[in-house]
């Protein structure tokens, strides 16, 4: 069985986790900026949004395996952020913010009921799926931001190089949080970034392989222009409010389902950080 071996083929099967027990914590620049404003979850608009986008999977022709939330458990919604899947099967990860340990438990075990093998596990630092991006089938880029460290991203290099797969950890100011939150793929070779946030070394590696760039400012990364999720065959799920990236992919000619996404989003993270992808296909 293949899993999942690029970023960008037509995804068919993803994990996702309704924000039932969803509360704001101060644990990224965007939450914690609401939360100086006094705002609090929009419980009932977050189940809609979070229905919507459900939807949004499922007319795309993409089958949605839901977690059973947990009480305590308040960013499970983002159930990127747990881990990475490969071709061979799971990476689990290992999670640097304390109210989000103990998710790992949970979706390790949702991860053994659907039979996926897990191939590697972060066994020092931090390592978080947010982070992650497979490049091609044997290349990866790993951010070194607010939530992956350098011991992490090394940990699991290691274990899978035997596997044939090669890491380059991507290191930015942690005001960015996550990689997905300044580079992210949405169709073969096409990335919406943030030229400002990312390494030079890094946008010349992309510049290399010919992709072509969709740059947003440095403050659109905290409006999550980037974070939006490839479906393959030249579709993404963006979400309303992305008007200017949403426009410049569809000049691409990729086709943009979009979503009402308003409250989830002030939680810090976007479509991308809300999908655990399970299968692409081969």
């Amino acid at each position: 069985m293949t899993y999942v071996k690029n970023a960008t083929n037509t995804l068919k099967k993803v994990l996702l986790c309704p924000p039932t027990y969803f509360e704001f914590e101060p644990i990224n620049v965007i939450t914690e900026d609401w939360l100086k404003k006094g705002e609090k979850v929009n419980k009932a608009e977050c189940m809609r949004e979070h229905a919507d986008f459900v939807q949004a999977y499922q007319e795309n022709g993409v089958e949605v395996v839901l977690m059973d939330p947990a009480p305590g458990l308040t960013y499970q919604v983002f159930a990127r952020d747990f881990g990475a899947c490969v071709a061979e099967g799971i990476i689990m990860g290992r999670f640097r913010e304390p109210c989000r340990s103990g998710e790992t438990v949970t979706y390790e075990t949702k991860i053994k009921e659907l039979g996926i093998p897990v191939i590697a596990r972060c066994t020092a630092g931090a390592f978080e799926g947010g982070d992650f991006w497979m490049l091609d089938e044997y290349t990866i880029v790993h951010g070194i931001i607010a939530r992956t460290d350098k011991a992490g991203c090394d940990n699991v290099a290691r274990q899978i190089r035997e596997l044939g797969y090669t890491m380059v950890g991507v290191p930015c100011h942690r005001e960015n949080l996550h990689l997905d939150m300044c580079f992210n793929m949405v169709a073969d070779k096409v990335a919406v970034v943030c030229k400002a946030a990312l390494p030079d070394f890094f946008l010349k590696m992309l510049e290399k392989r010919r992709f072509t760039l969709i740059d947003v400012p440095q403050e659109g990364v905290f409006c999550h222009y980037c974070n939006v999720q490839a479906l393959g065959d030249g579709r993404v799920i963006s979400f309303t409010n992305n008007k200017i990236v949403n426009e410049k992919m569809r000049s691409l000619g990729i086709q943009v389902t979009t979503i009402d996404l308003v409250e989830i989003l002030k939680g810090g993270g976007g479509p991308h950080c809300m999908t655990f992808p399970l299968k692409r296909a081969e």
